[in-house]
């Protein structure tokens, strides 16, 4: 399938040739997509759905104008009309001066391994994944979905440079709830395969059980531990708005390279392939991993051409076709902390013993990059709030502090020093003596992102990491669970 939208890729090239003579430049992407999604609420499977189609962008740089366009018509006249429209538009825009030129022919990495049968999974197959979950509620009402996706996608241009790659993946995100409260288990991996519903649910109905009659507690700063659902959401603002080369060049970031940023446990990686993903951005250049904090010092930001050439120091593989508007932005982020002694910082990833330990890391049964599938087989059923054992370590050291399970509704005060506002949720317990003792009502918050990741500001960081998806497709986060000195609570749910 890769070798057909390759061909379509040509194509395209071939006609902006054809049309707007050989100055032209031209950069085109094929993408085959499938996605599906089964979805179930009140303990019942509610919809299925499932899409497959071919998208084609085009960008064009003529006489000095740049203009891009896409559309899914792959017939002759679907991709003549493409070309026409995008042309047309291109001799409409102002000037771009700042045009960095087209990717030249230069080695693409290879991709990671996908997996046929997740690819192109059946109904029946999530479906199974989505009894297994309810099942293991025990009686609890479940909500969710499970979800599978497959992509085959071609970049070529005028230059003559080309490639192509293959990624499917699966994803499972459900909730579990009684007498009002709600526990969560979430998982990314690269085999449906390798995706446990009896673990996830076994997980959410624990943490669900443990979460009722919560009492209120008065907002101010405390110790926290967040478990990594609640990191994950840390990773994508990080992404989206600080590592981030367009809002860095526009000075709405916090970035500074070569400045000691963050506490010196933290190392964020931007890893592209270190799960199954296409192995280029959408001008073709390779997507490699990068690293943007490095113990703690701010080293990178993600560049496209046009971000790069701005800052002198070229592509980072991060083009997107929203980067114009959004900017090019990391999607896989890997936090992780320093190697155990003795170790070579693969330990950060592998499962350790005990059943917390492979309820989290999957007792083998990973993703392919030694990140847990919550899976535990043959495993007794989780009791409490602490379901797997690099968490409960967090939690132990603290004398008087939160649990956080998750936050959402987050949205952005302040950008440059990402001052974040949002709730709790599925989950927030009062901790004493290193124990958790009862479960607490969601609060609100208000904090600055990386000043709770600052210097001194990092207590622990959980020695695995546990793949959380996110919305899109191909984007995800390798989040550890996170023990930090102090979070701005500012009040209650409601207010």
């Amino acid at each position: 399938m890769s070798e057909d939208v390759l061909g379509l890729a040509d194509q395209v090239v071939d006609l902006v040739r054809r049309l707007a003579g050989p100055q032209a430049e031209a950069e085109v992407v094929v993408t085959r997509a499938d996605l599906a999604l089964t979805r179930f609420a009140n303990s019942f499977v509610h919809q299925n759905v499932a899409e497959s189609g071919v998208s084609v962008r085009l960008r064009v740089h003529v006489d000095g104008r740049t203009a891009a366009g896409g559309g899914s018509l792959v017939t002759p006249e679907g991709l003549a009309a493409l070309v026409e429209r995008v042309l047309a538009a291109a001799r409409l825009c102002p000037p771009d001066p700042a045009w960095p030129g087209l990717t030249p022919r230069s080695p693409v990495p290879a991709a990671p391994a996908w997996d046929e049968a997740t690819a192109f999974a059946e109904p029946g197959e999530r479906a199974e994944r989505v009894r297994a979950f309810v099942d293991a509620v025990g009686g609890l009402e479940a909500a969710g979905y499970c979800r599978t996706g497959y992509r085959a996608a071609a970049f070529a241009n005028s230059t003559g440079h080309s490639a192509q790659g293959v990624a499917a993946a699966a994803a499972m995100d459900g909730i579990a709830r009684t007498g009002g409260a709600d526990g969560v288990a979430r998982l990314h991996v690269d085999r449906l395969a390798d995706l446990d519903g009896a673990a996830l649910g076994a997980r959410a109905a624990a943490k669900a059980r443990a979460a009722v009659d919560p009492v209120e507690l008065p907002p101010g700063r405390y110790e926290v531990v967040l478990e990594p659902a609640a990191v994950a959401d840390l990773l994508h603002n990080f992404a989206m708005w600080g590592f981030n080369g367009k809002r860095h060049a526009e000075r709405q970031s916090f970035a500074e390279p070569g400045v000691a940023q963050f506490d010196p446990a933290v190392t964020l990686v931007d890893d592209p392939l270190a799960g199954s993903g296409l192995p280029f951005d959408v001008e073709g250049t390779g997507r490699r991993a990068l690293t943007l904090v490095d113990a703690g010092t701010t080293v990178a930001v993600a560049h496209d051409r046009r971000s790069g050439a701005a800052a002198g120091v070229g592509s980072t593989g991060h083009a997107s076709p929203e980067a114009a508007t959004f900017g090019p932005m990391p999607a896989n982020l890997r936090l992780s902390g320093p190697a155990p002694a003795g170790g070579d910082g693969a330990a950060a990833h592998a499962p350790a013993g005990g059943y917390r330990a492979q309820h989290a890391a999957g007792a083998g049964h990973g993703d392919g990059a030694g990140h847990g599938d919550g899976a535990g087989h043959g495993s007794p059923a989780p009791a409490g709030p602490l379901v797997d054992d690099a968490t409960a370590d967090l939690v132990a050291g603290m004398e008087r502090g939160l649990l956080v399970s998750d936050l959402w509704y987050t949205r952005v005060l302040d950008t440059k020093s990402l001052v974040i506002t949002g709730l709790t949720r599925n989950g927030v317990w009062l901790v004493e003596g290193g124990v958790p003792v009862r479960a607490v009502q969601n609060f609100r918050f208000t904090e600055s992102y990386p000043r709770a990741l600052g210097p001194g500001a990092v207590l622990g960081i959980g020695r695995r990491a546990v793949r959380q998806p996110d919305r899109f497709d191909g984007v995800w986060w390798d989040a550890p669970a996170l023990r930090l000195a102090s979070w701005n609570f500012t009040g209650g749910a409601s207010g």
